[in-house]
């Protein structure tokens, strides 16, 4: 393990400090970990659509909006490679909040989050994705898969 020593100005320490008692980290050293692979993580997203993600797309929509439900379903349906399973939750007479758990190819997994996005009454859509390592091929005396591991 490599060690590195950084300088922090008062406030920012003081700042840092309250985030980390705030999330419960034993050390400064796992609250540094963690931002750093967030922070690759987030760096390696934008450059690239190459490589395998999982994610968690949230969206919140008007289940009132003319034959939306539908059309949402059909763009999961017609993705149902990419969808692993779906939350819905009513907020209020009006509103629901879904989250949609993905996995599959980056550019594929994004492309399926802008077009449910677009939908005409979807609102505050935000998609979390995690790069992941595809494991080599191995079974447990039965059928064949694959394990995806995060990346970093």
């Amino acid at each position: 393990m490599d060690r590195f020593t950084i300088s922090l100005d008062e406030s920012l320490a003081v700042a840092f400090d309250k985030l980390i008692k705030e999330r419960g980290y034993a050390t400064r050293s796992e609250a540094v970990r963690d931002i750093l692979r967030s922070h690759l993580q987030s760096h390696e997203q934008s450059r690239s659509d190459r490589g395998t993600c999982v994610a968690a797309l949230s969206y919140v929509y008007n289940h009132h909006e003319r034959e939306l439900a539908e059309r949402l379903a059909g763009i999961q349906h017609a993705h149902h490679d990419l969808t692993i399973a779906t939350m819905h939750a009513h907020l209020d007479h009006e509103e629901c909040l879904e989250t949609a758990l993905l996995k599959g190819p980056i550019l594929e997994v994004r492309k399926f989050a802008d077009a449910l996005c677009a939908e005409t009454g979807v609102r505050h859509g935000q998609l979390n994705l995690i790069s992941v390592a595809l494991g080599k091929p191995h079974s447990h005396g039965g059928a064949p898969h694959l394990h995806l591991k995060p990346k970093h």
